[in-house]
């Protein structure tokens, strides 16, 4: 049987209403997509707290904050992580922004983008782009060892400002 968990149609694709969701930011907090509409929203579907490459991922997301708020964008991560390792992840971190825990029913969000991975049981690591409409505008999927950095979505965010201006 051939591996399809990495190919690049499986993520759901731009012009597609982004599936609502809401889930776990904190273990007694939850958060909606749809709490969101009105403006653009980045979500970073990853595989786990405490790997390498996601931690580097993550930092570079931080790091980024600031340029993604010029554009107005809440940015989210989402990964099968419960709330309470998220919360732990993030404080060790020092992250400015929710990681969401897409934890029970296990994946069931990043299955909803495509972004779930069956055989290693955990998301992808997948970037989407969603509209202040809900839709999303750019979606991209990279391999699981490769950390995406922020340049796709900082060019995506710029789009849909020139499209909108």
């Amino acid at each position: 049987m051939a591996d399809t968990s990495t190919a690049p149609d499986s993520i759901l694709e731009a012009g597609t209403t982004a599936p609502d969701f809401t889930l776990k930011a904190t273990p007694d907090q939850s958060l909606s997509l749809s709490e969101l509409k009105g403006n653009p929203v980045v979500l970073v579907f990853y595989p786990a707290d405490w790997s390498q490459v996601c931690g580097d991922e993550l930092a570079v997301f931080n790091q980024s904050l600031p340029l993604l708020q010029e554009y107005g964008a809440v940015l989210l991560g989402i990964s099968v992580d419960s709330a309470w390792s998220h919360q732990a992840f993030k404080e060790s971190r020092k992250l400015g922004y929710d990681l969401l825990a897409d934890y029970n029913p296990k994946g069931a969000v990043s299955k909803e983008y495509g972004a779930y991975d069956e055989q290693a049981g955990c998301s992808k690591r997948a970037l989407f782009v969603v509209d202040a409409d809900g839709v999303i505008s750019w979606s991209y999927l990279s391999p699981m060892a490769i950390n995406p950095g922020v340049n796709g979505v900082l060019d995506a965010l710029e789009a849909l400002k020139n499209k909108n201006a």
